[in-house]
């Protein structure tokens, strides 16, 4: 049986009428999703195109031909009319996307108020830096300590007038509040052999009444150094060179003083304002100190120096009231 012979005419006007709803339709299309669909409906595998063509095989050798360009021609017009129509949806899809996140640079935003480095830490982490630069290292430690590392082991025991000087904040157990980080320097000491060079920042706490100058709580730096041959020499060194970091080329005077630790001792003052002003106590380690830690004081010696932070703090910000550093006012923290 033979196959019925399609009109070319009419496959033609089937081709020409796609042509105008393909291209309406995109002309028409709202979003990509629908775009896509109308690709698909038109020029995909089973679309409108191909069921046109699939008919080629019933037309006369002859007229093939003249069909076949005319499906290349309206092929290549759909896909460009399909491009076109992304492009242009693509465009206003980011338009709107613009338009809803647009942030309006010409209003006030939300204050967030910048936060400033406390004086305390700013003096204490300039004094940190200087000793850093020589060669010392930092350690810390509790601040509830022992009677043992806070004055015993620092050649003060329990009957010694000298903790008169250091009344501290005793606890139920039996532990205090360290005085000082003096005690820092035992610990460190009882697990390192020499040399050493350590700095101890860290906060203490003593029974002092508030005023002016005073607190019961306030922050303290040590400095230790220990080696063979170590002299009173390499102290006075270590010290003015720290000194003249921070204050500059100022006068500067050791007086003969007293602590429990260190012998022989000295307090070390600065000209400052056209008069002398106290800043720092020093001395060589006592032998005893040494010998608590297991170091034999025949062949180590090593000095030692401490240093409350608040005085410096105030002194070179020419602050009056200790209490101002604890008092959180911003009127006062903001100069900073």
């Amino acid at each position: 049986m033979t196959s019925p012979v399609i009109d070319l005419a009419a496959l033609e006007k089937q081709l020409n009428d796609l042509q105008g709803t393909a291209i309406a339709s995109i002309t028409a299309a709202q979003s990509l999703e629908e775009l896509e669909q109308f690709r698909i409906g038109y020029l995909g595998k089973k679309g409108q195109l191909s069921a046109i063509l699939g008919a080629m095989g019933k037309l006369p050798p002859a007229d093939r031909p003249r069909l076949g360009a005319l499906a290349n021609i309206l092929k290549d017009e759909v896909q460009a009319s399909l491009e076109q129509k992304k492009v242009a949806l693509q465009t206003a899809q980011i338009e709107a996307q613009l338009a809803a996140e647009t942030l309006d640079v010409t209003m006030p935003g939300c204050y967030r108020p910048q936060g400033r480095i406390h004086p305390l830490n700013a003096t204490m982490d300039r004094i940190i830096d200087i000793f850093i630069g020589l060669g010392y290292i930092v350690d810390e430690g509790p601040e509830m300590e022992t009677d043992y590392y806070n004055f015993q082991a620092l050649n003060t025991p329990e009957d010694h007038p000298a903790r008169d000087m250091q009344d501290t904040f005793y606890l139920p157990d039996g532990n205090l509040l360290r005085t000082h980080t003096s005690s820092i320097q035992i610990r460190h000491m009882e697990l390192n052999d020499p040399p050493i060079r350590l700095i101890a920042p860290g906060r203490c706490f003593r029974r002092d009444t508030e005023d002016a100058t005073h607190a019961a709580v306030f922050h303290q730096l040590e400095i230790l150094a220990v080696d063979e041959g170590l002299t009173f020499t390499d102290l006075k060194g270590t010290v003015k060179s720290f000194l003249m970091e921070i204050f500059g080329d100022v006068p500067i005077r050791f007086r003969a003083s007293y602590f429990p630790f260190t012998e022989p001792s000295a307090e070390v003052d600065v000209e400052w304002n056209g008069r002398w002003l106290e800043v720092m106590g020093c001395g060589m380690v006592d032998p005893n100190v040494l010998k608590n830690v297991g170091y034999d004081p025949e062949i180590y010696s090593g000095f030692a120096a401490g240093l409350g932070i608040e005085r410096f703090t105030m002194v070179l910000h020419q602050i009056d009231d200790i209490r101002r550093l604890y008092s959180s006012d911003l009127r006062f923290l903001h100069q900073f």
